[in-house]
């Protein structure tokens, strides 16, 4: 049980939303403590396959809470100070190594820490209210933060991304759309729905093949060339043939029905 996420399960999909409404969800260390703990947990859990991120109210994440900052008054070394930004930093790390895709619900501010979590889950779909900066370099930091200064160039090219985080402007829900950072725009009423929509179609993958995937295309971002993906792709293709659940797979599609496979346990 959590005091700022609040988690509900439904089948093989969880619904993660951050519970601060009054602060617009802003990231203080206890929601970050909590947001870093169920990424890094879902690593090894088998009973979910498929997680929706979203903030409560009228904003998705504002960024880190200033009011609520940890270690004003506690050690300001170099090394706590390192220690205290891999705490955040952590979290980024945690959502793109777990093998649950993530859907980003994303209502009004993304800005700072909550930019970064958009931009490190798998798809994103957002309302026309959107509001997305790297909020860090109107504050006295660097626009390289939690992951933003990897994630952002990748998706929008390098000029585009440094238009945003040299600024700190915002990017609107229209623009985004355009640069291919969200998948679609739909009114605050229609995201949950349209959020379930996309789970349901990720569910029809089996749970190795749904893993695999979002495996395969985290490397191939990186990846050593062509060949070096290919070989990547190659071996998943064998190893979800290999699977148990294949068959169904094969047999729903087929059937024109919704596969039913087998159930695993965390």
């Amino acid at each position: 049980m959590y005091e700022h996420l609040q988690l509900v399960t439904e089948g093989d999909v969880v619904f993660a939303t951050m519970n601060r409404p009054d602060r617009l969800n802003a990231l203080n260390p206890k929601l970050v403590e909590e947001l870093r703990d169920f990424f890094v947990g879902l690593y090894w859990r088998r009973d979910v396959r498929v997680v929706v991120l979203r903030g409560a109210g009228k904003a998705f994440c504002a960024g880190l809470d200033l009011k609520e900052r940890s270690g004003d008054n506690a050690d300001r070394s170099v090394g706590a100070g390192l220690t205290g930004q891999r705490r955040i930093s952590e979290i980024v790390i945690a959502m793109r190594r777990c093998p649950q895709p993530i859907i980003a619900c994303v209502d009004g501010a993304a800005a700072g820490g909550g930019f970064a979590l958009a931009l490190a889950s798998d798809v994103r779909i957002a309302t026309p209210s959107l509001k997305m900066n790297a909020a860090f370099i109107r504050i006295g930091l660097s626009a390289c933060d939690i992951g933003v200064s990897y994630f952002l160039p990748r998706m929008v090219g390098s000029s585009v991304a440094a238009e945003y985080m040299l600024t700190g402007r915002f990017i609107t829900a229209e623009r985004a759309y355009q640069l291919g950072l969200i998948s679609k725009i739909v009114e605050a009423d229609q995201l949950e729905a349209e959020a379930r929509g996309f789970a349901a179609d990720m569910l029809h993958a089996t749970p190795l093949g749904l893993r695999l995937t979002k495996e395969a295309l985290n490397h191939a971002i990186d990846a050593n060339g062509l060949e070096a993906a290919i070989a990547m792709e190659d071996r998943n293709q064998i190893l979800c043939a290999q699977d148990g659940d294949f068959g169904e797979g094969v047999r729903a599609f087929l059937e024109k029905r919704t596969p039913v496979y087998a159930k695993r346990d965390s």
